[in-house]
């Protein structure tokens, strides 16, 4: 009620707050948002403010990998009835697993191949309360490629693969690639439990559509006058933050996550067969579903959730990313598509030259099968 439009206003002109919530409980001609369009209708404020917090929000944005060039920026439904940003830096929401991917690139840094056998079992932070994470599925057992960790999201490999390489090295890499938020450097990072924004997110995930490079997301590229004299131009910055080879790696790791892991539906449901690099991600309580996505020259990401973080789903099924913010990262790709001009690649990610120092075809360790792949130090 506090955050209501009414309610500001009717402080503003100093009406008490026991007046305020008697005008609240008054039915009143009003019109209201629906996504069919504005409705007249006759409700009490103090419904109307129920009324609102059954709507889920987006926010959604995406750039070109190699100049920072951002493409489209989508703050929410209708500014008109929801002032609010939901891409602006400030506008934070807990990312989920989302947040994997820096995980496993730090480990990809330290050697570990896509291949290395991980066990599936629960891992203890006896420094931290004697923290275990469990899986969202609650199923434990076998070894697991590291590639096959990412690609399905199991949350017991990547606790120990933050485990292994600890939280403050996930947290300086992630800063690297643009995440301006503060985290805390503590192992729950590992499962996404830090608010960041869209923003961020995505200039973060557009690091690896760009062989190892962040660049800074920019929307405007020079200022001129009315005579078309330019008064100023802006060059985005750029961070080498990984070596080609070790991104390649974290490339073909992500592209798994669509041909064999939480983001599949982009081909059964949505018939996207080109190569993609993706990561889903749900945060607890299913209150926020992310999907983070990209081809070689475009990067896109999206949020969805409700403006007040208790509202969620009654569970993962209905909640996750893969149900709520991937259709519409499917749904704005093949609207590119559709249009020719716009020159969106369905080509495949440029490969590096030179020999990998890992195995990266794990087919002969799928599913906790063979002996542990290479862990190249």
């Amino acid at each position: 009620m506090k955050q209501s439009d009414r309610y500001r206003k009717l402080k503003a002109k100093g009406v008490s707050e026991d007046s305020i919530k008697k005008i609240f409980q008054k039915p009143t001609e009003m019109t209201i948002f629906s996504y069919e369009g504005e409705k007249d209708t006759v409700m009490t404020p103090w419904d109307s403010v129920k009324y609102y917090q059954y709507f889920l929000h987006p926010g959604f944005m995406a750039m070109n990998p190699k100049n920072g060039h951002i493409k489209a920026w989508v703050g929410g439904v209708n500014f008109q009835y929801f002032k609010y940003d939901h891409v602006n830096p400030s506008a934070k929401r807990q990312v989920g697993s989302t947040f994997k991917p820096f995980v496993y690139t730090v480990a990809a840094m330290n050697g570990y191949s896509p291949c290395f056998q991980i066990p599936n079992v629960p891992v203890v932070f006896e420094e931290y309360d004697n923290w275990s994470p469990k899986n969202a599925s609650r199923e434990y057992g076998g070894k697991y490629p590291m590639k096959y960790g990412l690609s399905n999201s199991i949350n017991c490999i990547t606790a120990y693969l933050i485990k292994q390489v600890g939280p403050e090295s996930v947290v300086q890499l992630a800063n690297r690639m643009g995440i301006r938020s503060k985290i805390q450097a503590y192992p729950s990072i590992a499962l996404g439990t830090s608010d960041v924004s869209v923003f961020e997110m995505v200039s973060a995930f557009n690091t690896y559509a760009n062989k190892g490079v962040w660049v800074e997301p920019t929307y405007i590229t020079r200022i001129e006058d009315k005579n078309g004299n330019v008064l100023k131009r802006f060059v985005p910055k750029t961070i080498e933050v990984l070596d080609e080879t070790t991104n390649y790696i974290m490339l073909d790791m992500l592209k798994n996550v669509v041909n064999e892991g939480t983001a599949g539906r982009l081909r059964y449901n949505h018939n996207l067969r080109n190569e993609i690099a993706a990561k889903t991600g749900t945060t607890q309580n299913q209150s926020d579903g992310w999907f983070l996505g990209a081809v070689p020259n475009l990067t896109a990401g999206v949020w969805v959730g409700a403006q007040n973080r208790s509202v969620h789903f009654r569970n993962i099924n209905l909640g996750q990313g893969a149900n709520t913010a991937l259709p519409i990262w499917a749904k704005f790709m093949k609207s590119c598509y559709d249009d020719p001009q716009l020159n969106i690649s369905k080509e495949p990610f440029e490969k590096v030259e030179e020999e990998l120092p890992v195995v990266i075809d794990c087919s002969d360790y799928e599913h906790g099968e063979g002996s542990q792949g290479d862990l190249n130090f």
